[in-house]
């Protein structure tokens, strides 16, 4: 088995791309408009599948605001300097909603943004390579 994407249903589909893209520095790797079931899809990530798991933006038209609920928390995000990420995120726009530093209770640096629609995205600071293709 292996994850290939994740799904998020969003208010303005493209704001969501613009962030995703813009503020984030995923690639647009798809879209798809269905006008007979009322819905339109976005894939955005730093690469596709089958190497790369994908975010899916889903626009249900006349749609455009959701609960958050309780139970989803976040998508992570690998970063090689959190610090820098936000820096960068703010400078394009984007919202940090908690500034780099060591996670409570340890050494790992995180930080917090926000995406248009309320949706938490953790930067997590990984000093591989693999960390932060769109956020360097």
């Amino acid at each position: 088995m292996r994850l290939l994407h994740t799904m998020l249903r969003v208010g303005n589909l493209e704001r969501s791309i613009e962030f995703y893209t813009q503020v984030l520095g995923m690639t647009l790797i798809r879209r798809s408009e269905n006008p007979e079931y009322k819905y339109s899809l976005a894939f955005v990530g730093y690469g596709s599948n089958p190497d790369h798991a994908e975010l899916e933006l889903t626009y249900n038209h006349g749609v455009e605001k959701y609960d958050m609920g309780t139970a989803y928390g976040h998508i992570a995000l690998g970063v090689p300097d959190a610090y820098a990420a936000c820096d960068k995120i703010r400078a394009a726009g984007g919202q940090v909603t908690r500034e780099a530093g060591p996670v409570k209770g340890g050494s790992t640096v995180i930080a917090f943004v926000t995406d248009p629609d309320g949706y938490k995205v953790e930067l997590i600071e990984r000093k591989d390579n693999a960390a932060g293709a769109g956020l360097r």
